[in-house]
């Protein structure tokens, strides 16, 4: 969403939608970072490029790899067929027993890693160039927009209720769509919210909408459900088939779904497969972390921030900051202390986040963004640790205060 619709508009209703762990390109998401798991697992140091395509009994695995020839084509087929099981797809049509597995890796281009590798005095280069953005405001408690983390809660809540065996006849595929009113440019109810959620034949479209409606109702704040009229589940009349046998899947194919549900820009590229030497994954994290710490810091209640590269080069290109005239401080010396203070270089990412880690499995469905940091050191991205730093310098006590009630 550009600066400019939000400094002219203060009322109107805005979308985001999320698709569920089933839903073909998310199964090929979280088959390619389980693959990059497996090799960080052997080496943290692994490249790791991995791409999945799913379809009617069949996922193909295409990529380039280098230092993690360990893990062998077996072993990566395996990993296929346990991920395809344990989201749930033991289905005639897509079958983690018996589907067609495909690897087709090879080695990493030896022009690429000439830019990317450390050599004498020249230090660890981006991994591609591109751009990135991170993007963080205070409608929620995680500092996320509302219609996506909203979007993501509800699925979330159908999955749970699916693997524990609270909500029977649901399959793994699913997409959700929340639509909020914002008023005074805070948001503050539903307008409409869709479900569409496979399930078993013989249910009726009434009766999965009342499976559903309790799930939905347990993501929203109390008070901001939609009027039933607006209430979708399941709008053709039903959804049997799902998953890769109803639809094709591919890596990379919900990148805005992936992060801000729209409600800011995207520089355009993917995240899964991708180890952490590539800025489309690890940039975007870190622009994320430091936007974050801004708005958790009060020192604005909007912060966009974009980050560029140029392949090889160990710096960035570019560094931009915008409050989108919500900020307590002057912009440009938040983007001169933010360079300052966090080394941007690609190695000293990976480093400062602990990214050269088996920790992406997790981020492949419900969003990259807005998670709870874990022990493990998943989501470190999302840590607040930078906001004493930034209240100290700035000058400024109040911490970020959420403009809405959603947890």
């Amino acid at each position: 969403m550009s600066d400019s619709f939000r400094s002219n508009r203060h009322d109107y209703i805005f979308t985001s939608e999320s698709v569920a762990e089933g839903h073909p390109d998310k199964v090929c998401d979280q088959i390619s970072d389980a693959i990059l798991d497996a090799m960080l697992t052997v080496n943290p140091h692994a490249r790791v490029a991995v791409e999945t395509l799913a379809t009617t009994n069949t996922v193909v695995i295409a990529g380039e790899t280098r230092g993690a020839e360990s893990v062998t084509k077996a072993q990566i087929e395996q990993i296929v067929r346990d991920k395809v099981r344990e989201i749930g797809y033991m289905q005639k049509g897509f079958h983690a027993d018996n589907m067609d597995v495909y690897v087709h890796l090879h080695s990493q281009s030896a022009d690429i890693a000439l830019g990317v590798d450390s050599a004498g005095d020249k230090d660890e280069g981006a991994g591609d160039q591109g751009i990135m953005f991170g993007f963080a405001c205070n409608e929620t408690e995680a500092l996320m927009p509302a219609p996506i983390q909203l979007a993501n809660r509800i699925l979330l809540n159908l999955s749970r209720a699916r693997h524990s065996g609270a909500a029977k006849g649901l399959g793994p595929d699913a997409k959700s769509q929340v639509s909020l009113r914002y008023e005074n440019g805070k948001p503050v109810k539903a307008t409409s919210i869709v479900v569409s959620t496979q399930h078993d034949e013989g249910l009726t479209q009434k009766q999965v909408r009342e499976i559903v409606r309790p799930y939905v109702m347990e993501a929203l704040p109390k008070g901001w459900m939609c009027d039933e009229a607006e209430f979708y589940v399941n709008p053709t009349g039903q959804f049997i088939i799902g998953g890769p046998d109803g639809d094709t899947g591919l890596t990379g194919r919900k990148i805005i779904v992936d992060t801000y549900g729209g409600a800011a820009p995207h520089g355009g590229g993917a995240f899964s497969g991708k180890d952490p030497t590539k800025v489309d994954r690890s940039a975007a994290y870190m622009a994320r972390y430091l936007a974050k710490n801004v708005v958790g810091a009060g020192l604005a209640d909007r912060c966009t921030i974009q980050l560029s590269y140029a392949i090889g080069v160990s710096k960035p290109i570019s560094f931009y900051v915008s409050t989108d005239g919500t900020g307590r401080v002057d912009e440009a010396k938040l983007e001169k202390f933010l360079q300052e203070t966090v080394d941007l270089s690609p190695r000293a990412i990976r480093e400062y986040l602990g990214l050269n880690r088996p920790i992406y499995a997790r981020t492949a469905a419900y969003g990259h963004f807005g998670r709870e940091p874990d022990a493990q050191g998943g989501f470190s991205w999302e840590k607040l640790d930078l906001v004493a730093t930034l209240q100290e310098h700035f000058r400024i006590t109040q911490g970020a205060k959420v403009a809405s009630v959603v947890a």
